[in-house]
C-alpha cells in the first residue's frame, strides 16, 4: 500500500504477490497431474486434458496478475475504485450502505447503491439476471473483492463505511489516517 502525494491523497492497495504466487503454484501442480495422467492408459484422458486446460488458463491468468503492478483498489476523497468491479470511481454520495461478506474464505465488501446507479440498469437482460442472482446470494452489484489483497478486511470495511458517511472536508483526513493505520 502506498499513497500518492502529488495533488490528491489516496490509498492504493496492490495484489499480494504471495497470494498470487500461491495460486500459480497450485495451478502448476494440477497441470502437472494432468500431464502425468496423459501417460497412463488407466487414467481418464478427458479429465487429464480438462485439468491441463482449466488449470493452464489459471496458471496464465496468475502470471498476468503477478506481472501486473497496477493498483487493485484506490480510495480517495471522491470515491473508491476497484479494477475488478467497475471501470470508474464509485462516488461516496451514491453509496447507501456497506457490509462485509465471506464466501469460501474469500472476503468481499458489498456496496449498496440506489437502483438508479446500479450498473446492470444499462445492460441487457442476461446481465440484469446475473445481477439479481448476485443479490439472491447476499451480494450487491458493486462488490470489492479482497481475495488477492493483504489487508485487515474488517478495518478496511470500517474505513469504507466511515468514508461513505463523512462529509467532503473530513474525507482527506480519513484517507491520511488510513494510510498510516491500514
Amino acid at each position: 500500500m502506498s499513497a500518492s502525494t502529488a495533488t490528491m491523497t489516496e490509498v492504493r492497495l496492490y495484489r499480494s504477490r504471495g497470494k498470487v504466487l500461491r495460486m500459480v503454484l497450485l495451478c502448476s501442480v494440477f497441470v502437472g497431474l494432468g500431464y502425468f495422467m496423459l501417460g497412463r492408459p488407466d487414467a481418464p484422458q478427458g479429465i487429464a486434458w480438462l485439468s491441463i486446460g482449466f488449470f493452464g488458463l489459471g496458471f496464465l491468468f496468475g502470471l498476468y496478475q503477478l506481472l501486473d503492478r497496477r493498483p487493485q483498489i484506490i480510495v480517495n476523497e471522491f470515491g473508491v475504485f476497484d479494477r475488478t468491479t467497475h471501470h470508474e470511481f464509485i462516488n461516496w454520495e451514491i453509496i447507501q450502505d456497506v457490509y462485509l461478506i465471506a464466501v469460501n474464505r474469500q472476503k468481499f465488501i458489498c456496496l449498496v447503491v440506489d437502483e438508479a446507479f446500479e450498473p446492470s440498469r444499462k445492460k441487457n437482460k442476461f446481465r440484469q439476471g446475473v445481477a439479481s442472482l448476485n443479490k439472491e446470494f447476499g451480494f450487491q452489484e458493486l462488490n470489492i473483492s479482497l481475495g488477492l489483497v493483504s489487508i485487515d478486511t474488517m478495518r478496511f470495511a470500517e474505513f469504507i463505511l466511515a468514508m461513505r458517511g463523512a462529509e467532503q472536508p473530513e474525507r482527506e483526513g480519513l484517507v491520511r489516517e488510513a494510510i498510516a493505520n491500514l
